[in-house]
């Protein structure tokens, strides 16, 4: 007679499966990176128009007169990054590009540097107008952090930049973005395994978050998105994790959860909010604790960033606070059409406020319409959030301050302030660039997850309500893997409104 199998082995067996699989999934995305020239992406030839178009409009690019030179660089997001990465290690500055006459109003512009060379152009730039150097507008914690990697690869390989491209764009995506979201799947596992009741809940909340997020996107772009991600949920861990009954946390569990819920921030700077979210329920509850581990956490990447800023460009303020104003736009700068009503472009969208909040919610990039599995994310928060939880820290609890009902409940907080911060940004209502997601929503993307094992719970028990669940899911992967190879394109939602003659940019 066949013995009855262990759930619980059974369970972490396909945990095993599906990480196996997620990850290589990951690595195999970044080992093929290409930059791939779509023809449907550019001007057709006279003639042809309707005939060979996915979409009802005629894109403003021409095709390239000449063969581009093939480049494991994306978009002019992560070629902004990887040129600061470059220029630490080979030149030993933050400078990416110079212009010889800051004054010169009219091309062609004297410019010169790794940020003109051909296949490293981008528009993610500022220029100091004083000096006429070019910096990238990205936070400049993460490429120190990266360029230390290219500087060892550099002195032990003899791997440069103008050679081995390839190998050193592919090494360092490969630590930065495959092999964490290994060590979060395995994490997130444990928790899942700690916080969920039902074989369905546990297994489904897993498999989406190895198949059904941007996480697996984006992991074969350098970008601020996938170590935020992993870092929310390294914040978590520490304080969620198994403990024995009535034991709180360590020394060690406050200062990493500091520590990583600081260097969420350094990499999405709304993310703060997350970052004092953590903070404040330690504080009333382990003032003396908090401020003696958690806070030094906190400081120490911090305090890095601000280093890293003032090294960079001589302020504490990151370059993006010099959007509108003459850092932006230069002469000759991507951004001085913002000023033109006739700028074709997502970059220069002109839609008001309420559209822009529909369509980051449920149109075109929207959190509930591309990943419709938040959907019975946003149910689990609503029934889990427990706001008598914030009673109980008051009455400073001897045992774990952290529990899934008050994260539900400060997920619903922060989710709802970072959605207002966007709405906020009416300069710039571009979604994010052209993109596959609302990609400056999903570093939140651990903490629906969590939402997601509660909502998981409700449908459990019933057949219907599991046959939905798995619709959902599914509608998120088509989201999640559309991009085949590059996340640095418009969601399919976006391109079906556009063949549907909906909408244009």
């Amino acid at each position: 007679m066949n013995s009855v199998p262990d759930p619980a082995a059974l369970r972490r067996s396909i945990y095993l499966i599906l990480t196996w699989v997620a990850v290589a999934i990951a690595a195999a995305k970044v080992v093929g990176v290409e930059l791939v020239v779509e023809p449907s992406r550019f001007q057709p030839p006279p003639g042809t128009f309707g005939s060979d178009r996915p979409a009802n409009f005629i894109p403003a690019k021409a095709w390239p007169a000449e063969r581009p030179e093939p480049t494991p660089l994306l978009s002019s997001n992560d070629r902004s990054r990887w040129a600061t990465v470059r220029a630490l290690v080979d030149d030993g500055t933050f400078v990416i590009g110079r212009r010889q006459s800051p004054n010169a109003k009219a091309p062609p512009f004297p410019d010169h540097g790794i940020i003109f060379e051909g296949g490293w152009e981008a528009v993610d730039k500022v220029m100091d107008p004083h000096t006429g150097q070019f910096y990238s507008t990205k936070p400049p914690l993460f490429p120190v952090m990266m360029a230390a990697e290219y500087w060892v690869l550099k002195h032990t390989l003899g791997w440069q930049f103008n050679r081995d491209k390839w190998p050193i764009v592919v090494t360092i995506l490969l630590t930065v973005n495959v092999l964490p979201f290994a060590v979060y799947l395995i994490l997130l596992a444990r928790l899942i395994e700690q916080y969920g009741t039902s074989d369905f809940a546990k297994v489904f909340t897993f498999a989406a978050a190895a198949f059904g997020t941007f996480v697996t996107t984006f992991a074969v772009t350098l970008n601020n998105h996938t170590p935020a991600i992993f870092c929310v949920l390294f914040a978590l861990y520490p304080l969620l994790r198994k403990r024995p009954p009535g034991s709180s946390e360590s020394p060690a569990d406050l200062f990493f959860s500091g520590f990583f819920a600081g260097l969420t921030a350094t990499f999405e700077l709304p993310a703060a909010a997350f970052t004092a979210g953590l903070a404040l329920p330690l504080l009333i509850a382990r003032p003396k604790a908090t401020l003696t581990w958690f806070l030094p956490g906190v400081l120490v990447p911090l305090v890095a960033l601000l280093a890293c800023m003032y090294a960079a460009m001589g302020s504490f303020l990151p370059a993006y606070g010099e959007f509108g104003g003459p850092w932006y736009k230069f002469p000759g700068s991507h951004w001085n059409k913002l000023d033109d009503p006739n700028s074709r472009g997502i970059d220069f969208n002109k839609q008001g406020t309420p559209i822009y909040a529909f369509n980051l919610l449920l149109g075109h990039h929207g959190w509930f319409s591309l990943t419709p599995v938040w959907v019975l994310g946003l149910v689990g928060l609503a029934m889990s959030a427990k706001w008598n939880e914030v009673r109980r820290v008051f009455a400073k609890p001897t045992d774990a301050v952290w529990n899934p009902r008050l994260l539900a409940a400060m997920t619903l907080a922060i989710s709802a302030v970072v959605f207002a911060f966007y709405l906020m940004q009416t300069k710039s209502y571009n979604y994010g660039g052209n993109t596959a997601a609302a990609r400056w929503l999903i570093w939140l993307t651990p903490l629906w997850l969590f939402g997601l094992l509660a909502g998981a719970e409700r449908v459990a028990n019933s057949k219907v309500g599991r046959g939905i669940a798995a619709g959902l899911l599914g509608f998120s992967v088509l989201s999640v893997f559309y991009p085949a190879w590059n996340p640095w394109r418009s969601p399919w939602l976006l391109q079906l409104a556009e063949v549907l003659d909906w909408v244009h940019y």
